[in-house]
């Protein structure tokens, strides 16, 4: 290697030593900004391949609508399968819940997380690199997803068996043969995947209970019910989560399920319990 001295351009031989810290000195001094490698974050495409699913973007207010079927409340702890780049997770957090988000894809994972600091809620939003299909549900009140209707039912009877009251909302897919609760549609601010489904995890009531001196026999399909107390069969009957309502004899029987009780108020004023045997 040569160099050439500023004085009259003498030419000035260098050694390998001198050469060797010279090159390290040049390795560890800055690049100007304009010559800086910057890697390019992580950009996802709507449609892109994914572990079961293909990737597409919940409209924001779908994601608003979706929440606010659900009626979150900060005390509300929310999952959201497929996460994404996190925005029902972050959006949620920013209405003071504890959100997780179940994604797959690693990029994806760490894309949210950027996100959700960029957003001043990573303290409640969280992410994991997880399979759907192995993650406990159990911890959440509400749950949040947009897969495609097949997995919908793979995943359904794990979601009968989680607490009475928990809410599952979908973007645009249902639940095969259990009828959503609710359905809404979004219009203005959104084109695509404007539909919210709603279901509310009911109560297990099927088979027989003794009310007073008579026989509550019900049969269940879901959050619908029939039957009949003594020999008079009920009628207008519903669940909602935990809430059981139906009418018998020309009354009107409301109250609540808990395990292999439930108990509450008739419309002649009395109050009413019956348990399960």
């Amino acid at each position: 290697m040569m160099l050439f001295h500023e004085r009259g351009a003498l030419p000035v031989r260098l050694g390998n030593w001198a050469i060797g810290v010279l090159l390290a000195v040049s390795v560890a001094l800055p690049l100007p900004a304009s010559a800086q490698l910057v890697p390019a974050q992580y950009q996802p495409e709507s449609g892109q391949a994914g572990k079961d699913v293909v990737w597409v973007p919940t409209p924001q207010a779908l994601v608003d609508r979706m929440l606010d079927m659900a009626k979150v409340t900060p005390k509300d702890r929310l999952i959201d399968l497929g996460s994404g780049d996190g925005r029902t997770v972050i959006t949620a957090a920013k209405r003071g819940l504890t959100a997780r988000g179940i994604e797959y894809n690693p990029d994806m994972v760490a894309l949210a997380r950027r996100n959700a600091a960029d957003a001043e809620v990573a303290e409640r939003a969280t992410f994991e690199q997880a399979d759907l299909f192995e993650t406990d549900l159990s911890t959440a009140e509400v749950i949040t997803l947009f897969l495609l209707p097949s997995i919908n039912e793979k995943l359904r009877p794990r979601i009968l068996e989680l607490a009475p009251g928990t809410r599952i909302v979908s973007n645009t897919f249902d639940m095969g043969d259990w009828p959503a609760d609710e359905t809404s549609v979004v219009g203005d601010g959104c084109e695509r995947w404007c539909r919210a489904l709603l279901w509310i995890v009911p109560a297990k009531v099927d088979g027989a209970w003794r009310l007073g001196e008579q026989e509550l026999r019900l049969s269940q399909r879901y959050q619908s019910f029939s039957g009949t107390l003594g020999s008079a069969t009920i009628a207008d009957a519903k669940l909602d989560g935990t809430k059981i309502s139906f009418t018998a004899n020309g009354v009107r029987y409301t109250g609540t399920v808990s395990g292999d009780t439930m108990k509450g108020d008739s419309s002649t004023g009395s109050p009413w319990s019956a348990s399960r045997g």
